[in-house]
Order: structure tokens, then sequence, then C-alpha cells
């Protein structure tokens, strides 16, 4: 299985945000953005805090893709 955050892409450009936008807003980090990218784990708060900044519910960011 492998998570995937391309619901977090789409919704970016949704909302008409970028990824150096949402790190601003969310103060994550750029190395926790990059993890993001790759598909790779990352802290449930970052997750959470995503979901506060775009209003939105954890599963409309990820979903977990079974190979």
């Amino acid at each position: 299985m492998k998570i995937s955050y391309n619901k977090l892409w789409k919704l970016l450009i949704d909302k008409n945000m970028n990824r150096q936008n949402l790190c601003d807003k969310t103060g994550i980090s750029a190395a926790t953005m990059a993890k993001l990218g790759k598909g790779k784990n990352v802290n449930t708060d970052v997750l959470l805090r995503i979901c506060k900044v775009l209003e939105c519910d954890i599963t409309d960011i990820m979903e977990i893709e079974e190979h």
C-alpha cells in the first residue's frame, strides 16, 4: 500500500493556491512539503493543520493506493 496526496494537489489548484502558499499558511517546512510531494509518511499533526487551513477533511487530501 502507498499513500497518495494527489487529492491535495488538486484541491490546491481548486483553491488557487500553490505549495509555497500552503507552507506559509500552515507553518510546515519545505522538507515536509517535499515528503508530501514524494508520497511519503508525514506526521498526522501536519495533515490536520493542512485540513484546517483548507477547510476540508483528511480524506479530501489523501488516499491509500493498493498496488
